[in-house]
């Protein structure tokens, strides 16, 4: 199984771009799956500071398939930290407390490591350097608040998140029932809703698509079909807008509702293709992160680190971007 799982990772560096530089240290970034647009944006901002870095440095962008997941990119950073001629990865964990085994491994070997997008458990956090991304908490906290601005007396709400063990997406998921249930203190993913501040999760969520793309769709079909008259869906990744073409078809039904506030339809992340989706009245709301500024950032705390400078700031926030079809122009971050 070890040799199937580390033969089918996709791997990808500026060489596959067009440069023929040769570098004299290898960075590794480590996506959850490939094939995925949000994690292109990544791999773009890592290449660009392999670029930039005059040949300091190759970003190595590696991960499991479209379909891939946590054993996959476990197996991975297991064969990275094997090789002996990485000197840095960065990761977002599809599982957390999975991946921690894969880094007390890169801890030994003396090799930093960098989460990004999505961080390890807290009690397995001294195995990396720093993490580099989004408060992922203040994604579902932004969400909340643009529902509550369309429901303002409260409803039925359900949570699509990705995977149950995706310690991001559970951040987000706390932060959107501590928001809509006025309440503090909790741990992650937070307390299900169950009237608090009027807000109820229906039965049956949260949903979990795994990160795959047309289940997230199928999911979304079927519970609305099931339950037309919930008052707010919140997808935690744009799991569903990432295939516009099936996205559009399942939400066309629901246009209606969304412009009038009936459906609080507010989703996760700000790429291209869903802010058109929004503007297209799709949804009600996005609240987006800057994944091109954390492959870039991850890339030059390594080169930095290398060169005998500081490790980077611990956390180190990359910023959300609040969009409605009120703001749309405006709303991303140059």
């Amino acid at each position: 199984m070890k040799r199937l799982l580390a033969t089918s990772a996709i791997v990808l560096s500026a060489a596959t771009f067009g440069s023929a530089a040769m570098a004299q240290n290898i960075f590794a970034l480590v996506p959850k799956n490939m094939n995925n647009p949000f994690f292109d944006q990544a791999r773009d901002g890592c290449m660009k500071a392999e670029a930039e870095s005059g040949g300091k440095f190759k970003c190595e962008y590696i991960g499991p398939g479209e379909h891939g997941g946590g054993d996959e990119q476990v197996q991975i950073v297991q064969d990275l930290v094997a090789r002996g001629d990485v000197k840095g990865i960065g990761v977002s964990p599809a599982n957390a407390a999975a991946m921690a085994v894969a880094l007390q491994a890169a801890k030994d070997a003396g090799i930093p490591v960098i989460t990004w997008d999505s961080d390890l458990l807290p009690e397995n956090q001294d195995l990396r350097v720093a993490y580099i991304g989004t408060h992922n908490y203040d994604i579902g906290v932004n969400i909340a608040k643009l529902v509550q601005e369309i429901k303002p007396n409260g409803g039925t709400i359900c949570i699509q998140s990705g995977g149950a063990a995706a310690a991001n997406h559970n951040e987000r998921m706390q932060g959107i029932r501590d928001t809509l249930g006025g309440k503090t203190g909790t741990t992650s993913p937070g307390e299900a809703l169950a009237g608090e501040n009027g807000w109820t999760e229906a039965q049956g969520c949260p949903l979990y698509t795994d990160d795959d793309f047309p289940k997230s769709v199928q999911q979304f079909e079927d519970f609305m079909a099931a339950n037309p008259d919930v008052d707010a869906f919140t997808p935690t990744g744009g799991f569903p807008q990432f295939i516009p073409d099936a996205n559009r078809a399942a939400v066309e039904p629901y246009k209606g509702k969304i412009a009038d506030g009936s459906l609080a339809l507010v989703v996760a992340d700000t790429l291209p293709i869903q802010i058109d989706q929004m503007k297209e009245g799709f949804s009600a709301g996005q609240v987006g992160q800057r994944p091109f500024e954390m492959g870039y950032k991850v890339m030059l705390a390594f080169e930095q680190m290398a060169e005998g400078g500081a490790a980077p700031e611990d956390p180190t926030y990359t910023g959300l971007d609040v969009c409605t079809p009120k703001n749309v122009d405006t709303c991303i971050a140059q």
